[in-house]
């Protein structure tokens, strides 16, 4: 599910990871509308200084390709393990190339295990997001997608990333409903009709402030 590919980001300030593919990149939107930056952005007019966060993801990444990538970024340069705040959104492209769920159960749920031991080992402060539907897309519809098969699947990948979440204690934030309300809106798209723009990212971001403030309540950055 690959329009072109991104990077992993150097980080300014080592307290908020954010690990992801395209969604997470902000694939086809400056790097000022990514939603992990508005995130922090919002949060440092609250009074919580986290700096600019520090972005492994990769358009096209699936479960493995992250596991895969954050070894190479650790490998750079040591991750640490006390970040104040974690994000983690991954499952698309194993939704989009028809990788089986068991699969990403097990992928999935070490990728959250890795996510905790970067925030201290503490779920509290892990975020995970839902994967939007893409399948009301402008590009989906232009491929000829089943939008409820899609949304069928979506809704099975997010049931797992859901389950795994609150298994493991962290925060789940529910953004594909926005997605689908709001994703076949051209100001909502990047402009290849598929990937969000700012002004989707600026939604995922609400979802995720207040789980994101409960969160740094429980780091060292707390007021």
């Amino acid at each position: 599910m690959t329009a072109s590919t991104g990077s992993a980001d150097a980080p300014h300030a080592p307290a908020f990871l954010a690990l992801g593919d395209s969604y997470t990149i902000g694939e086809g939107v400056d790097p000022s509308g990514r939603w992990p930056v508005q995130l922090a952005g919002a949060l440092r007019d609250e009074g919580f200084d986290l700096g600019e966060p520090h972005v492994i993801a990769t358009t096209g990444w699936t479960t493995d390709e992250l596991d895969a990538g954050i070894d190479a970024a650790h490998a750079q340069a040591p991750l640490g393990t006390d970040h104040a705040l974690v994000s983690l959104l991954i499952g698309v492209n194993n939704q989009y190339r028809g990788r089986p769920l068991d699969e990403f159960r097990v992928q999935f749920a070490a990728l959250l295990a890795r996510a905790i031991g970067f925030a201290g080992s503490d779920p509290r402060r892990v975020l995970v997001l839902a994967i939007p539907d893409w399948g009301v897309t402008p590009f989906a519809i232009a491929q000829s997608r089943d939008a409820g098969l899609v949304a069928t699947q979506i809704d099975a990948f997010n049931a797992t990333c859901r389950e795994e979440s609150l298994r493991a204690g962290a925060h789940w934030i529910d953004i594909a409903p926005a997605s689908r309300e709001h994703g076949g809106e051209v100001r909502m798209l990047a402009d290849d009709g598929l990937h969000p723009s700012a002004a989707m990212y600026a939604l995922w971001s609400a979802l995720a402030l207040p789980a994101a403030r409960t969160a740094l309540a429980h780091g060292t950055l707390a007021r």
